[in-house]
């Protein structure tokens, strides 16, 4: 695979998710990856540690420019844990873990983000404001409670389907609530 391309389609695919989701400053970005499913492999089952670093050097670029906070969601031989730089960790009240992700347990795009983030821990799980699934790794146990499906141009990086979503607050009440898509839009 050409890394380029991969880093070119993985950075098209978050700067339209990002202008979509009108996110935020300081708003958490995760990602699911599977190295193997870019490189037409199955899932799981043929890391590539180079193919890792090119999406989170791609994706990490990016969020920084928007000021916002990448987290990189492992496999599930680390139940799907996350990678994140620990301000966003503390600001959000995340607790970090012992895991430490590697090649063949959490992934290569979780061990491109665990040493290639300032300050790295790992957590459990977060409420990401938006998300990009590389492969059909299954991201939302990692989103907020209501996720929004986000159609991107870019399908695939590599092989790899991809699936975007964004958040939006809980609609409640009934019939005579008048609703805001972001609360603090009421003043």
């Amino acid at each position: 695979m050409d890394l380029e391309t991969i880093r070119q389609e993985a950075r098209a695919v978050a700067e339209e998710l990002i202008t979509t989701a009108q996110m935020k400053p300081g708003q958490i970005l995760v990602v699911g990856c599977s190295s193997s499913e870019i490189h037409n492999s199955k899932l799981g089952t043929d890391s590539s540690q180079e193919i890792g670093q090119a999406v989170f050097e791609a994706l990490y670029a990016c969020t920084k420019e928007h000021g916002l906070y990448l987290a990189a969601q492992c496999c599930e031989h680390l139940n799907r844990a996350v990678v994140l730089e620990r301000a966003a960790a503390e600001k959000y009240g995340y607790e970090p873990v012992c895991a430490v992700p590697w090649l063949h347990g959490g992934g290569s795009f979780a061990m491109a983000a665990y040493y290639g983030l300032e300050d790295a821990v790992t957590v459990e799980r977060v409420q990401a404001h938006a998300g990009i699934d590389i492969g059909d790794v299954l991201i939302g146990m990692q989103l907020k409670a209501v996720a929004v499906p986000v159609r991107v141009l870019q399908k695939t990086i590599g092989d790899a389907h991809v699936v975007c979503a964004r958040t939006r607050p809980k609609y409640i009440g009934g019939e005579r609530t008048h609703y805001a898509e972001d609360p603090e839009m009421r003043k």
